[in-house]
Parts: C-alpha cells; sequence; structure tokens
C-alpha cells in the first residue's frame, strides 16, 4: 500500500488538540511591527517566530489570514520583531488586543528600515521582505534581517497558554 493511501485513511486531529500538543513547547513572545503607507505604526503579538537561516540572517513569522493587520503586513516592504523580556507581559497582552491603537502610550522609534521598534525589549530584528508563503489558515513572512539590537535580561516565555518565567 502506498504512504499516499495510508494518509488518506487517518483523520485529521481536532484544532483544538493541535493547539494543545504545540502549546506545550515553549516559546518567547515577540511583537511584530510594520508601518502603513501612512507612516502609521502597527503590530501584533506573535509566539510563531524562528530563525531561519545564518547565511542570509533569515526569520520568518506566521500571520493569521484574518487579523485586523494583516492588509498591512501583506503591502510592507519592511517589518521589526521585537523580542520581549519578563517584565512585559502587558505589551504582549496590549498587542494581541482588538479593538484598540496599540502603540498610544507605547514608547517606541523608528529604526533604520523605518519598521516600529519598541524600547525596553531584549532584541530587535528589522527585516525586509524576502518571501510571502500560504500556509493553511495563516500566512508565512520570510524576512531577511538587516539590523539587529541586543539588550541583557530574561525573556518573556509562553507555554501551555500561559506566560510563564525561566526557572
Amino acid at each position: 500500500m502506498s504512504s499516499d493511501a495510508s494518509r488518506a485513511r487517518v483523520a485529521p486531529i481536532a484544532s483544538e488538540e493541535f493547539r494543545q500538543a504545540c502549546g506545550r513547547f515553549a516559546t518567547g513572545v515577540t511583537v511584530a511591527t510594520v508601518l502603513d503607507a501612512r507612516g502609521r505604526p502597527h503590530g501584533m503579538t506573535l509566539n510563531s517566530f524562528t530563525s531561519v537561516s545564518l547565511a542570509p540572517p533569515l526569520v520568518l513569522v506566521t500571520l493569521g489570514r484574518n487579523v485586523s493587520v494583516m492588509d498591512v503586513f501583506r503591502s510592507a516592504e519592511f517589518f521589526g520583531i521585537n523580542m520581549l523580556a519578563s517584565g512585559q507581559r502587558d505589551l504582549a497582552e496590549r498587542f494581541a488586543r482588538k479593538g484598540l491603537d496599540r502603540f498610544a502610550s507605547v514608547p517606541w522609534h523608528r529604526g533604520k528600515t523605518g519598521a516600529p521598534l519598541l524600547a525596553g525589549v531584549l532584541a530587535t530584528l528589522e527585516c525586509a521582505v524576502r518571501q510571502r508563503i500560504p500556509g493553511g489558515d495563516h500566512e508565512i513572512l520570510l524576512g531577511e534581517v538587516l539590523h539587529t539590537h541586543i539588550a541583557d535580561g530574561a525573556p518573556l516565555v509562553f507555554y501551555a497558554s500561559a506566560y510563564r518565567k525561566l526557572e
């Protein structure tokens, strides 16, 4: 029997089961940021971030196709990744909420590419969009890292649907 025939008989798992299983993988927490055509900053909390390559330096993030800022990310040439520190849970929660100006009262500056960068984070990456790849109900954004800034501190960690501290 071919492997394709074997796969056809296996029912896919429920999305909640998949979410719970993936939740057992501890991740850092980031805020992806971008400027719109008018120069206004937009951003969203993500834990779906990974490095891809050292030469050239590439990273990827995944964005839900239905998120409110998806059109801004789709039209952007550059984006920022802001790696949150353990004391920045409030920023993670703020950039995950809908229906508010996520940048109101949040200190930030434009990086060398113009990407919005948050103050006080562990690291920032300024990326040029190199590829957009469809991936189910998400879009994979592959970016080449052009500039970084690194600080010391402990990371904000997400595990089993909750924020955690490293022990």
